[in-house]
């Protein structure tokens, strides 16, 4: 399976912890060469050395705000300048509010709206032309089962991941002449550390939720399909799942 990715350039959002990380470490596995993009330094730095073993050549890691386009501009262009090429782009980087809509701020809903959503268009953007010249592709975009069901007290979060799952069938149309694809992932709750926040009343039993690298796994198996064919949607949740039937 992983044979495909031999020799190819992945962009990671999110990285620094919980799927991104656990992403780009699985497509480093695969035999990619991997950008890692967020904010947090010390937290990308971390993983791109475990990934790179030794080989620093392989792995960049960026300080990126996905929802600023020169940020976005500048990591693309920064990563083509050192790889020559980008093949991936798995859009993992997530934010979430959990707030009555009568007290979420005009600046949180733009914030997750910012990361969630606007981002992996920036992120898609800056990518397509590149992606174009190249004659093939692959986003994968990373939603929630918050894109297919609701819940209160997470208005902005589900409409950022229903957008996203719209936003990804779009581009998979638009890419399909130049030979890219594209893929929205829908995970279930991860032990990821999201569920570990203040605003959060009531959390998961960690025993019902998965461990991030199963979903990277999932990743990783849509990129490595062959080119004739394309993963437009994975499901994978717990088997434990309790807020999906």
């Amino acid at each position: 399976m992983s044979h495909l990715l031999n020799s190819g350039v992945a962009i990671v959002t999110g990285a620094g912890g919980g799927l991104g990380a656990a992403t780009a470490r699985a497509i480093a596995a695969a035999g990619c060469s991997v950008a890692l993009w967020d904010l947090k330094r010390d937290a990308i730095d971390a993983v791109a050395t475990e990934i790179a073993d030794g080989d620093q050549s392989r792995a960049l890691p960026q300080v990126v705000d996905v929802a600023e386009t020169d940020s976005v501009d500048r990591a693309v262009a920064e990563v083509l300048y050192r790889f020559g090429r980008i093949d991936y782009l798995i859009n993992c980087a997530g934010l979430d509010y959990t707030l009555p809509i009568t007290e979420l701020s005009v600046e949180q809903w733009d914030r997750v709206l910012g990361v969630n959503l606007r981002g992996p268009f920036l992120a898609t953007r800056a990518v397509f032309p590149i992606m174009r010249q190249q004659n093939g592709g692959h986003v994968i975009n990373v939603a929630s089962t918050a894109a297919v069901r609701a819940w209160p007290n997470a208005s902005a979060y589900c409409a950022s991941k229903w957008g996203l799952v719209g936003f990804t069938r779009a581009i998979g149309t638009e890419g399909r002449d130049h030979n890219i694809r594209a893929t929205v992932v829908i995970p279930g709750g991860m032990r990821t550390g999201f569920f570990d926040r203040p605003d959060l009343p009531i959390k998961p039993d960690p025993a019902n939720l998965q461990d991030p690298d199963n979903v990277a796994r999932a990743i990783v198996f849509a990129l490595s399909q062959p080119p004739e064919s394309v993963i437009q949607e994975i499901f994978v949740t717990p088997a434990r799942e309790t807020s999906w039937p």
